[in-house]
């Protein structure tokens, strides 16, 4: 079509011509054309079969380098690490180690019963809410911030306080590092924690299970061990008490930072440390006992530890009915590093719990609210609560899919205190974060 429509335009240059010249050069202009037209052709064919060698060379290609792979290549690959030492093929090809996790599914309430950081006693001193029947001093480290106890006699007795008032369902926290440095002919590290009963006036007892009933933990680098004990048992059968139970799971690190979390739900007791549930023993503790003593002892241990920051708190916040109907969620069980905007490990509870509720509930959307205590400059509170909301706002984005969307931030430093900063007990019901329904 493109040749007969090229001869019909150039006709009328030649109509001057004879008829045998205008044959002539027809005929050559049609066969000019033609030969046009085929080189394109070939041009094109040309084209097409080169790109389809390169393809099938690029082809073999890659299967040879697939298939030097496991010698060649990795030969290639290697690197010297000092020079002139190469890395193996065994620290290329590594098999994945077992490992399993397990994280925090306690929530703490929205009451802090007691608590104690000894921010409040000179160091030096012993702590002035503590009594014991050897001796004691309140320290700092230079590692740790805060104050702590340091539990420097052997074989005594270190109590908090008598007349404790717990629910059936609590949450029992501390901080402790057991020292090494003054153990003698490799000690264990060993302490005792004892949470008992007894209506007794004198309540600093040296007695290895004292009271009408409690339970008993032994605390090392080795595991843990909990026992629990009763009158009642004792009288029946003779036995001091009546169950236990032991695990060598994450047990304590010498001098390291250890938060060690007991949560009591009626007669159940679990124990908690570095991520994982150490101790989940279902119907230990006494039945009917309301516990009303914690006791610290050293007893015949090599331990010597540390200990600060002991809390109890109220257990199983209703989080989806208080943030739906009442509209406001506190939460105490969202902890950060000292002055820092960094969440510690154990909140993973209580985040979970409002990631939850947000789920089921799609068309919620919330306000995330930090709160400090009076503690430092009016301006760095205000920063700090404002990061902290952020920190909460990127955990439950990243960890449990909330959409940003959904979430908005704040901080109000120091400047809505719902309780008073000039006491311990006080302070620490101030550091809070506060989830607003919208």
């Amino acid at each position: 079509m493109k040749i007969s429509l090229l001869v019909f335009l150039l006709v009328p240059f030649f109509l001057s011509n004879s008829v045998n010249a205008q044959f002539n050069i027809l005929k050559k202009v049609k066969e000019k054309v033609q030969d046009r037209a085929e080189r394109k052709v070939d041009e094109g064919i040309d084209k097409g079969l080169d790109e389809a060698e390169e393809g099938v060379k690029d082809g073999v290609q890659d299967q040879e380098e697939e298939s030097e792979e496991p010698a060649q290549k990795k030969s290639k690959n290697k690197k010297s690490n000092s020079g002139d030492e190469e890395i193996s093929d065994n620290d290329e090809v590594k098999s994945p180690s077992f490992k399993s996790f397990s994280k925090y599914d306690f929530v703490p309430g929205d009451q802090i019963i007691l608590f104690e950081d000894f921010s409040q006693d000179a160091i030096g001193d012993f702590p002035a809410l503590w009594t014991t029947n050897g001796s004691g001093e309140v320290r700092t480290t230079n590692l740790y911030p805060g104050n702590f106890l340091f539990m420097n006699a052997s074989d005594k007795v270190y109590t908090l306080m008598k007349d404790l008032e717990l629910p059936q369902n609590y949450i029992f926290e501390f901080d402790v590092i057991p020292a090494s440095e003054y153990e003698e002919g490799g000690g264990s590290h060993s302490f005792y924690l004892t949470l008992y009963k007894d209506d007794e006036e004198e309540f600093l007892s040296d007695a290895l299970y004292p009271g009408t009933a409690g339970v008993h933990l032994t605390i090392d680098k080795q595991g843990w061990d909990a026992r629990a004990y009763s009158s009642e048992i004792k009288s029946k059968n003779g036995s001091h008490y009546d169950a236990d139970g032991g695990s060598q799971l994450s047990p304590i690190d010498p001098d390291k930072l250890n938060h060690v979390i007991v949560w009591v739900q009626n007669r159940r007791l679990r124990v908690y440390h570095k991520g994982s549930k150490v101790l989940d023993l279902p119907t230990i503790l006494p039945a009917n006992t309301d516990f009303n003593r914690l006791r610290f002892s050293l007893w015949s241990q090599d331990g010597n530890p540390y200990i600060s920051n002991i809390r109890f708190t109220t257990a199983s916040a209703d989080t989806r009915s208080k943030l739906l109907t009442e509209g406001k969620v506190i939460s105490y069980g969202i902890l950060f590093d000292v002055n820092s905007d960094k969440i510690k490990p154990e909140s993973y509870g209580a985040i979970n719990e409002i990631a939850k509720v947000l789920k089921e509930n799609p068309d919620v959307k919330i306000k995330i609210v930090g709160h400090t205590d009076s503690d430092g400059s009016d301006d760095k509170n205000l920063e700090l609560s404002k990061k902290r909301s952020i920190s909460v706002k990127n955990s439950l984005e990243s960890e449990f899919g909330i959409e940003s969307s959904r979430i908005e931030t704040d901080g109000k430093g120091e400047g809505e205190p719902v309780s008073d900063n000039s006491s311990v007990l006080g302070k620490s019901k101030n550091r809070r974060v506060e989830f607003l329904k919208m």
